[in-house]
């Protein structure tokens, strides 16, 4: 796991805070899992290998071309396994699949205790008028931290395209919600070192608030006015 002396604690903190993350202490190298190997997944995974951590990714088919593609365009030690195995000595798990089956797919992981989850999915559906809604009565984040209440769940990326991930094209902010300071302040050095801001809105009950942003997203994106959301600090 990451060790965290107080003083990297407190510039954590502050590079939340401030959104100054570029000045934050660079991670010491992790293992992250990377559970899915979609756009999301695929985005993710060599953005953090290239930060300098190991990814294992997640599958169902490791051996499958695609996810072989995947680990081959990923660098470092990048490899793929089963979803299981993937998780068993990561210290991080991304949970990159889609928001209907991510509470599933935790349960079925095994003991994540004290592993910083990620949880950049949603759960929308198209209503009658063809925009979409929050179908979740609460949110993905909390029911994921339900399903593993010893880890430190923390959501995050899960209001923006995939592409914008990669290829932001300006000023782009990833919101944090999570119960645990230091996990936010993990996950925000990551975000930094992707060239995005993150900015601390709470506890994971405010993934609630994060996953309707997503369908605001998505219903400009439907009326062709996209955008990014960028917070503009006071």
């Amino acid at each position: 796991m990451v060790t965290i002396t107080s003083n990297y604690r407190r510039s954590l903190m502050l590079a939340v805070m401030t959104i100054g993350l570029s000045a934050a202490s660079p991670l010491m190298a992790d293992t992250i899992a990377i559970i899915g190997t979609g756009n999301v997944g695929g985005a993710l995974g060599p953005e953090f290998a290239a930060q300098g951590h190991t990814v294992v990714y997640g599958s169902r088919e490791p051996k499958r071309s695609e996810v072989q593609e995947l680990v081959a365009r990923t660098s470092g030690d990048a490899s793929a396994t089963s979803m299981l195995d993937a998780v068993v000595d990561a210290d991080m798990v991304v949970i990159a699949v889609p928001g209907g089956v991510a509470e599933v797919v935790v349960r079925g992981l095994g003991d994540l205790s004290g592993k910083i989850i990620i949880d950049p999915t949603n759960r929308v559906a198209p209503g009658e008028d063809g925009f979409m809604n929050h179908t979740a009565e609460s949110s993905n984040g909390e029911a994921i931290q339900a399903a593993a209440p010893n880890a430190h769940v923390v959501k995050a990326f899960n209001t923006l395209n995939y592409r914008t991930m990669v290829d932001p094209g300006g000023p782009v902010t990833i919101p944090l919600a999570g119960n645990n300071i230091e996990a936010k302040g993990t996950v925000a050095a990551l975000v930094a070192g992707m060239g995005l801001e993150a900015v601390d809105v709470g506890p994971i009950r405010a993934s609630h608030v994060l996953e309707g942003m997503l369908t605001i997203w998505l219903n400009a994106s439907r009326a062709d006015q996209p955008f990014d959301y960028h917070f503009r600090r006071k």
